[in-house]
């Protein structure tokens, strides 16, 4: 049975308590970087890397579409933002990735003309005009095969074609428009110029659009620039946990809600480590939303992780992280804060209510990594269900954006970060861009991770309908479904040995 085809609910499914091993990291793959099919010239054009910031999978034809971000350089660097399709070679009984495929790279275009990463007061020569900057990160088909992209500058999200071609724009909520004291939007401006709407390189980084493609749904990274509040008493969203979600009608493009989503505490995430621990202005900064997904009426997953593991800050993975979690996530009795302000606390008004988060992450992604013996990386940013195996399992897909493995001077110089080991040791260097790197190191690899999620964890997320044999497997296992008075979720991932 086509999974398209389970999605009636099951009420008594959704009350049984989660089995044991319900979802299990099966294996990692490397994805050396390389050179894309865009037909560009010139190594900082057609490097095929930093594809994770996020993804999607077509079942239809078996392939998973991600997409860049702004690329290197911060907003300071000309970089036309693509998407990457490619397929995996996943055995159809483990789960394991064995190989890995480009199939597509689309550039974004309106017309003739790339979209860039440049940020608008270089690529349009004011800080008002978006024009065609772009900052991609999150990433969700449509029912007609079309892209949704939320993108960091506005924050904004737009339609494309499957060629990459603009289609149009959603209505931008006018209090996550950055703007200064006097009322000027500011695209470009960081903390200290923006004093409303969304904080610099924190806009929308999660997309997703509900099963019946009414409902797309896009999440900030971190709070309003405005809405928390810091020890002096000043408005400051680098010290808040609430950051929001809004609901956009598809058809209109237009908002229908904005809730409440609040991200681990920095105290519970300290409390994890014994060294290096995060400030308290980290809250709502270091610690943020990467990537969402829907998987039921009004239920969605949130990737949400810190800032820390091996990437170009960090080549060799010295930093001990403090987390990489998904969490199950329900907006059904969530207030719509639409025209609820937050600005100067860190707390929420009496009568608001966030969305409903599980008390224990759906899946503990850097847990998982370690209990194998693999090192963390920085930028888990993108996840997609992919193709269903053998026993009625579901592949979990995880990616990460490896920043092409380029940093950059301050001048705007690039230059290639080598690695010897991303293990917490080795050593590390910079070489200049499409330069060999020394003996003994290479580029930082983009990375890919298969997890197995049972049939059953499966349909409770999802409220498909299990296979018949699965429904014994779920009744000797659940024992009487019907006596469970509420779902109290105990799982976290198993690491197949």
């Amino acid at each position: 049975m086509r999974p398209s085809m389970l999605f009636a609910t099951v009420a008594a499914v959704a009350l049984a308590p989660v089995p044991a091993g319900a979802v299990e990291l099966i294996s990692s793959y490397a994805v050396a970087n390389g050179t894309d099919l865009s037909g560009l010239s010139g190594t900082g054009n057609n490097r095929f890397g930093g594809f994770g910031s996020d993804l999607s999978y077509d079942a239809a034809t078996g392939t998973f579409w991600s997409t860049t971000d702004r690329g290197p350089g911060g907003g300071v660097l000309s970089y036309a933002p693509r998407l990457q399709g490619f397929t995996l070679d996943i055995d159809n009984v483990t789960g394991k990735i064995n190989g890995f495929t480009l199939t597509n790279t689309v550039l974004y275009r309106d017309g003739a003309n790339t979209f860039n990463g440049l940020n608008p007061q270089l690529l349009n020569g004011s800080v008002s005009d978006l024009g065609r900057s772009l900052d991609p990160e999150g990433l969700a088909r449509l029912p007609n095969g079309n892209f949704l992209v939320s993108d960091e500058y506005g924050p904004s999200v737009y339609e494309f074609a499957k060629d990459g071609q603009f289609v149009r724009a959603f209505e931008v909520p006018s209090n996550l428009v950055p703007r200064d004291s006097n009322g000027n939007v500011d695209y470009v401006g960081g903390a200290g110029t923006i004093t409303t709407g969304r904080q610099d390189n924190r806009g929308f980084e999660g997309l997703t659009v509900s099963r019946d493609g009414k409902t797309a749904y896009a999440i900030l990274q971190d709070p309003l620039v405005n809405e928390g509040r810091a020890p002096d008493g000043s408005a400051n969203g680098a010290y808040s946990r609430n950051t929001r979600i809004v609901a956009f009608d598809v058809a209109t493009g237009k908002q229908s809600g904005q809730y409440i989503y609040q991200l681990e505490s920095v105290a519970d995430i300290n409390a994890g480590l014994s060294k290096n621990q995060f400030d308290a202005d980290k809250q709502g900064r270091s610690i943020g939303v990467s990537s969402l997904q829907a998987v039921g009426d009004n239920k969605l997953l949130v990737l949400e992780r810190d800032n820390r593991g091996f990437g170009v800050d960090d080549p060799n993975g010295k930093k001990p992280v403090g987390s990489k979690r998904v969490y199950e996530i329900d907006l059904t009795n969530a207030t719509d804060v639409t025209n609820v302000s937050l600005a100067g606390t860190n707390t929420l008004p009496s009568g608001v209510v966030p969305v409903a988060k599980s008390a224990t992450p759906f899946l503990d992604i850097a847990a998982a990594l370690k209990k194998m013996g693999l090192p963390v990386p920085e930028k888990i940013e993108g996840f997609a269900f992919g193709p269903r195996l053998a026993d009625g399992s579901y592949t979990m897909i995880i990616v990460t954006d490896n920043d092409y493995s380029v940093t950059q001077s301050g001048s705007g110089q690039q230059f290639d970060v080598c690695t010897s080991g991303v293990a917490g040791k080795g050593t590390n260097a910079q070489v200049a861009l499409g330069a060999s790197c020394p003996d003994g190191m290479t580029l930082l690899p983009n990375m890919v991770y298969s997890f197995k999620v049972s049939a059953a964890e499966y349909a409770q997320l999802t409220g498909a309908v299990p296979e018949p044999a699965t429904w014994a497997m779920m009744l000797t296992g659940f024992g009487v479904v019907g006596a469970a008075l509420r779902r109290r979720r105990k799982a976290t991932a198993r690491v197949l040995a």
